[in-house]
């Protein structure tokens, strides 16, 4: 208790450290840490179960389901509470669940359907708990000033990437020691941390009077919702980002290329993880410090257009280019990675800045819930989109003959959004939003944090040269 009561001396990012807020911090490093098994559960379905790129693509989209279906879990929480309590209880439950998920494939998980199964199963646990966490903490951001406005975004995001960071080397590193069922056993121990955590979650038990007043208040709640998703202010954003997150991606098809054509090691692989880790952490930096303050419009357009750029540095690597200049495949791969993660991730930063100063007040928890559906269902959608081109190009796990022209197109969609780039807010989307004078969502205590999204489409494939993903 001591150790909690110093908490409350110290700032981050001008945001003191209560012990619900270290709670909460927490939540968001075990979700980066659970990044452990990420290589290892690539391995384990192409080399254990002998799974083809497009079953490995298809079950990554069943992986990223739960992540579309976000806010029906903030329904649950607000009108169906647990043992008394509305966030304690879930996040108990969401950690023994994603345990039990990573203990079932360190033991007896020996098919592809069962894998499939626990793979949700283990994604289903961290969005309950990170749903959960967001309806603590997002309304945080519609009460930060512009001069602060991202604070808690980037505190949230920076401590899921130095949860990624602590083991980035070591899932790759591990899996030249142990199998991938080891890795797998101890990634189940990460969970149970959610669990104990839960219990500095400031919440008062809930009255059955309460309850019956909540469960009442959910058919008004979704009502509210469609009103405010119809407003045009809060709909065209949406949609701009929809679009944005939609375009199809390469990630499935290079890992296979990572692996089997320049024949990447798993310990490569972890340190290829590092750097992208870091070069995340920069990137929060970077926003945090210079960019928090231009405008939604003006920092996705050109971070979009110099993404988009620097993203055909990965035909070199493609077309083996860099051979050619003497540059081996490894070093090219670390260089080029740190660079697109970086600019990648200050791209995004602003996304869940203006998800955040979308809410409305009194439906801010689920509405924001809402808006990181949306984005999930445009990533899954994404990932589908490249796995229907990677397809038709005919790229295979031997056949990579048309991996550049793949990366060429992926490349270029990502600047067809920008099309509608004046669907986003030249200033502060909130000074164009009503007020609710009733609150369609009960808590028993407000807080005053925010939360962010730490994994916006859970995916089983590593972080590769070449990735075009926007998250």
């Amino acid at each position: 208790m001591s150790f909690l009561k110093k908490l409350d001396k110290i700032e981050l990012f001008g945001q003191r450290v209560t012990p619900e807020l270290f709670a909460i911090l927490t939540v968001y490093f075990v979700q980066g840490i659970l990044n452990l098994s990420r290589l290892a559960v690539s391995f384990f379905l192409k080399d254990d179960l002998n799974l083809t790129p497009a079953k490995v693509a298809a079950l990554t989209g069943l992986a990223a389901f739960p992540w579309v279906i976000k806010p029906l879990f903030g329904f649950l929480s607000d009108g169906f509470p647990l043992f008394g309590y509305r966030r304690r209880s879930y996040l108990v439950i969401s950690g023994l669940m994603g345990c039990f998920a990573w203990f079932a494939m360190a033991t007896f998980v020996d098919k592809a359907w069962l894998a499939a199964a626990m793979i949700v199963l283990s994604s289903l646990s961290v969005a309950i708990s990170d749903v959960i966490v967001d309806s603590v903490v997002v309304e945080r951001a519609r009460e930060e000033s512009l001069d602060r406005v991202g604070s808690l975004q980037s505190l949230t995001w920076a401590f899921s990437a130095v949860g990624s960071l602590v083991t980035a080397y070591l899932s790759g590193w591990l899996l030249e020691q142990f199998s991938t069922r080891v890795v797998f056993g101890i990634t189940a121990c990460f969970p149970l941390i959610v669990s104990a955590i839960a219990l500095l979650i400031v919440e008062q038990p809930c009255p059955s009077a309460s309850i019956k007043a909540t469960t009442s208040n959910i058919g008004g709640q979704i009502k509210i919702l469609w009103n405010t998703m119809r407003q045009k202010a809060i709909l065209l954003p949406t949609a701009f980002v929809f679009l944005w997150q939609a375009t199809p991606s390469a990630d499935s098809a290079f890992f296979f290329f990572a692996t089997n054509e320049l024949e990447f090691n798993p310990e490569f692989l972890g340190r290829v993880r590092l750097v992208t880790s870091i070069a995340a952490l920069v990137g929060i930096g970077v926003y945090q410090k210079y960019l928090k303050q231009v405008s939604f419009r003006n920092i996705l357009g050109w971070s979009t257009i110099i993404s988009c750029v620097l993203g055909f540095t990965t035909l070199i690597l493609v077309t083996h280019a860099n051979r050619s200049l003497g540059i081996d495949d490894r070093w090219f791969s670390l260089g080029d990675n740190l660079v697109l993660t970086m600019t990648g991730q200050i791209a995004f930063m602003p996304v869940l800045v203006l998800s955040a100063r979308l809410c409305p007040e009194g439906v801010e928890a689920t509405m924001f819930a809402l808006l990181m559906s949306i984005w999930n269902l445009a990533g899954l959608l994404s990932h589908e989109l490249g796995g229907l081109l990677t397809a038709w190009l005919g790229v295979t796990e031997t056949n990579f003959e048309h991996m550049w022209l793949l990366v060429t197109i992926t490349n270029l969609t990502t600047l067809l959004p920008l099309i509608f780039v004046k669907w986003l807010p030249a200033g502060d989307p909130q000074a164009d939003l009503p007020r609710h004078s009733q609150p369609a969502e009960l808590y028993e205590r407000r807080t005053n944090i925010t939360g962010t999204e730490a994994a916006l489409l859970p995916t089983v494939e590593p972080d590769l040269i070449g990735s075009q993903s926007k998250n």
